[in-house]
């Protein structure tokens, strides 16, 4: 199979995060897509998230609505920091016959070199690169192993925002699927 491993902290899952992964496992010729909810991504200091078992249920409540999505937490027995490529290779290892395809931001590629063994992502991995607004990247330039979703949906919504949108008590209907909505605030996330 080709699997799309979408990962990341997911801190919340948001309808932006749903919207790509329905897109890439029905769109681009992939068989399934992997939410891969990340316990802690490098590039991200500075604040912890919310607990692994809330992340990871908000994105298994993402993944039953979408067509050949599923949710795991291979990274949450590996070693901290989760770094990318050594998610991929343990994958590999684990299914030798499946293929697995990196699905990344445009954000995320503008900043890619930052990416701890990069390179080697680049020459063992395929990518794919969905569009988000205001990170364009020239389709031209990208190594023979990365893709662009160029005809994919696009939606500016970032975690950070729906985060600091809970604190503020604000309604957040069609930002989040509103079982993930319900389940943020049963369990009091994103208040402080």
């Amino acid at each position: 199979m080709r699997i799309g491993i979408f990962s990341g902290s997911f801190d919340p899952i948001h309808s932006g995060h749903a919207m790509i992964a329905n897109y890439a496992a029905q769109w681009v010729g992939l068989d399934e897509v992997w939410l891969i909810v990340s316990p802690l991504n490098p590039l991200k200091e500075g604040s912890l998230p919310a607990p692994d078992d809330n992340r990871l249920a908000m994105a298994a409540m993402v993944a039953r609505k979408c067509a050949n999505v599923r949710v795991s937490d291979f990274e949450f027995g590996m070693p901290l920091p989760s770094y990318t490529y050594r998610t991929l290779t343990s994958l590999a290892r684990s299914y030798p016959d499946d293929e697995f395809i990196l699905v990344i931001g445009s954000d995320n590629w503008i900043n890619f070199e930052e990416w701890r063994d990069y390179d080697r992502i680049i020459d063992e991995f395929k990518i794919l690169i969905y569009p988000r607004p205001g990170y364009a990247v020239d389709k031209d330039c990208l190594p023979a192993s990365v893709s662009l979703m160029e005809e994919a949906p696009q939606a500016l919504i970032s975690s950070s925002f729906i985060r600091e949108s809970v604190k503020e008590g604000k309604n957040l209907n069609f930002f989040l699927p509103p079982e993930v909505f319900e389940y943020i605030k049963k369990n009091r996330l994103y208040e402080r």
